[in-house]
């Protein structure tokens, strides 16, 4: 499971000119499921983005979690972060999960993040979304369940 996270002073997302999930402080993750991955991913990927210490203390260096500022966390699914552009012009995607699978993975993020009492909003799963961010630092990081990273 792969995660690109990104500190925010605010983020949204949009579908079909509704606003379905909106945060102020906090986290935006988009979430790639990937073939092979399991519930085991869905919660490493939640317990980093309730403990990452990427949030400035008093004395400006990165010490506090989202739950450490009273953040909140907008979780976007996102299958293109699998996307293999090594060969050719197109994308391939042949290594996101099937939808079903990858929605079910998506939701157990969600709920392991809610909860720790963080509070989560959400897309709209395989629906063309909107994504607006104001990337605070910019502070933007990659996880990746499967090397750990």
């Amino acid at each position: 499971m792969r995660a690109l996270l990104q500190r925010v002073s605010r983020a949204s997302v949009t579908v079909e000119g509704e606003v379905v999930g909106r945060i102020e402080r906090g986290l935006l993750a988009l979430i790639g499921v990937g073939d092979g991955d399991t519930s085991a991913d869905a919660a490493w990927i939640a317990r980093k983005l309730a403990g990452l210490r990427i949030f400035e203390d008093g004395d400006g260096k990165m010490n506090l979690a989202v739950r450490d500022v009273g953040g909140s966390v907008l979780v976007v699914s996102q299958f293109t972060l699998h996307g293999d552009c090594r060969k050719g012009r197109r994308p391939s995607f042949v290594k996101a999960m099937e939808p079903v699978g990858a929605e079910a993975l998506v939701a157990e993020v969600v709920t392991h993040v809610g909860a720790e009492g963080i509070p989560v909003e959400t897309g709209r799963f395989r629906a063309h979304m909107d994504v607006e961010l104001v990337n605070d630092g910019p502070v933007t990081l990659w996880l990746d369940s499967v090397s750990g990273a």
